[in-house]
């Protein structure tokens, strides 16, 4: 038996006898880890803050839902201490970059993605469980045109959002050892509001766009993110990382003329500057390039170019 069958087998022995528990399962991310989750049989709870799962209809295994609001300490130690999960996967979070801006919307933010991610790594830390969580492009500035390696520590977050998630990377990395920090950038999913869907609705009532074409940076499909999620969490490469899809870094303008191609809409679409766009309030990072090597040299495999990925999203969302 060679190596790599060796390993195969152990990664999947390993994930048959864990239980993993998701937070934000009706989010984008969320719901695609535990879609994974299940098509390996791995047992799941998935929680969010709502009454009920997003999809009362699902097939899921081995799964079941618990609302669980993770700003609040006592319920989190609580829910946590009586499930004994081997793993936490935390993608929950505020989102809402530019509402984050909102003077009545910070300390909100703050709570959900620093002080709910800190109680969930305290309640990890208690029953001496993995953590996984999801980060973001916004911790740093954007400034330069070079990659941020993932263990760069030179933060300086341009908004609420990006500060606030900061806020959520610290309290994991004071509080355990075995931890997993990803980041990631332009998320899309099936699952959820996102930028292809957006520029999608977008054509249906407009024959010009206009796009920003100084922001640079990589999608991340959330289908093939949750596989690789999947795949750390069942080891114990623990750190920083940066998981975007493969492929050139490209600008907000190339990635709405690759939809529209992939599409077959025939959309003028003009690059404008971040300043001539000058819709939101949030600054965004210019330089969202991202240094993935980290993955490779850890033994976990890339995610698929971003244009492949594109036209998996395409084909399963048109069929809608």
């Amino acid at each position: 038996m060679d190596e790599y069958t060796c390993v195969l087998i152990v990664i999947l022995l390993r994930g048959f006898f864990m239980k993993v528990f998701v937070t934000g399962v009706n989010g984008q991310l969320g719901y695609e880890v535990v879609r994974e989750l299940d098509l390996r049989g791995i047992s799941c709870v998935g929680s969010d803050i709502a009454d009920d799962f997003c999809k009362p209809d699902h097939a899921f295994k081995d799964f079941r839902y618990q609302k669980l609001d993770i700003t609040d300490e006592e319920q989190v130690s609580k829910v946590l201490s009586e499930i004994k999960p081997d793993a936490v996967i935390h993608p929950a979070g505020w989102t809402a970059v530019d509402a984050a801006e909102d003077p009545e919307n910070r300390e909100k933010v703050f709570n959900v993605n620093g002080h709910g991610t800190e109680n969930i790594a305290k309640a990890c830390r208690a029953l001496d469980c993995k953590m996984l969580y999801i980060s973001t492009d916004y911790v740093f500035d954007g400034s330069g045109e070079t990659p941020w390696d993932p263990d760069c520590k030179d933060f300086n977050p341009l908004s609420v959002y990006g500060a606030a998630k900061l806020a959520g990377e610290k309290a994991v990395a004071a509080n355990l050892d075995k931890f997993f920090v990803v980041r990631i950038s332009w998320a899309f999913s099936i699952n959820g509001n996102n930028f292809v869907r957006t520029m999608l609705n977008v054509a249906k009532t407009h024959d010009t766009v206009r796009v920003v074409n100084d922001q640079i940076g990589s999608p991340t499909y959330m289908f093939d993110l949750s596989r690789l999620l999947v795949d750390m969490i069942q080891t114990d490469k623990y750190g920083f990382y940066h998981a975007t899809n493969s492929g050139d870094y490209i600008s907000w303008y190339d990635f709405t003329k690759e939809i529209y191609k992939q599409a077959g809409l025939n959309i003028n679409v003009i690059p404008v500057t971040t300043e001539e766009y000058g819709f939101s309030k949030a600054a965004r990072p210019k330089n969202s390039r991202m240094d993935k090597s980290k993955l490779v040299k850890n033994g976990f495999t890339p995610l698929p170019d971003w244009k492949d990925a594109l036209s998996r999203y395409l084909d399963e969302y048109l069929k809608k």
